[in-house]
């Protein structure tokens, strides 16, 4: 074969295919992990659409009926929703530590690290679940169990407090389900890691899966205060 065959361009499709990581569609590694990460931020853009939405709605009602929301608030296991807080930040430092694992090529320490980001979801949604269980027997679920008394309602009317508990149980609820589908995707990821299937040239799915995981982290930054922490607390 002439040297002017070899460097044809027919020739460069054989070499694009050497690496196994690579996809037919894409003309290198690169610019398959921009392609990756730009289709993630596009979900992400649509999910911010999503709970800008949520959040506008609850804004809004929150002016209007600000002395139930504050009762509603004071309702709430603000040491609870604390160490929940911390929990997920946890979580994202580990999610962070994953990816620079991965990048590194370092198996056994992304597997820890997914394993330890996996756990500490699973323990947010236990505590989560545990508040949920406590609001039930508490008589403040709306609509099925309803009954607060006189001091949870702290003078507010009951419909502004039941109204902003119907946005506590909506919001976090709807983060819980993000956290389900997060753990499950997290979950992907540590199986195809102990595969071999995740390398320091094919880490990508790894670092988009540490983007969802840290949206949905900082959904819930927002959802602490504006939940937990309306009026200040007294004792």
């Amino acid at each position: 074969m002439s040297e002017s065959a070899a460097s044809s361009p027919l020739a460069a499709p054989s070499a694009r295919h050497l690496s196994p990581a690579l996809h037919h569609q894409f003309e290198d590694i690169e610019q398959q992990r921009d392609a990756g990460n730009f289709g993630m931020w596009v979900f992400l853009a649509t999910e911010m659409l999503f709970f800008g939405g949520v959040f506008t709605g609850y804004i809004m009602y929150r002016s209007l009926y600000y002395p139930g929301f504050a009762a509603g608030s004071h309702g709430l296991e603000v040491n609870l929703g604390a160490a929940m807080t911390f929990v997920l930040l946890a979580s994202s430092f580990t999610m962070a530590m994953a990816v620079h694992a991965a990048r590194a090529g370092r198996r056994g320490m992304l597997l820890g690290l997914l394993f330890a980001t996996i756990l500490l979801g699973i323990a947010f949604l236990g505590m989560k679940f545990t508040e949920y269980s406590h609001k039930w027997h508490e008589q403040m679920v709306p609509g099925l169990n309803f009954h607060p008394s006189l001091t949870e309602l702290r003078g507010a009317p009951e419909h502004a407090v039941e109204l902003f508990l119907c946005f506590y149980f909506f919001m976090t609820g709807l983060h819980a389900l993000h956290m389900i589908i997060g753990i499950g995707l997290l979950s992907v990821m540590a199986i195809l890691a102990w595969r071999g299937r995740i390398s320091c040239e094919h880490y990508n799915r790894v670092e988009v899966s540490g983007l969802y995981w840290h949206f949905v982290d900082i959904i819930w930054i927002y959802l602490f205060p504006l939940l937990y922490l309306i009026g200040g607390r007294y004792k």
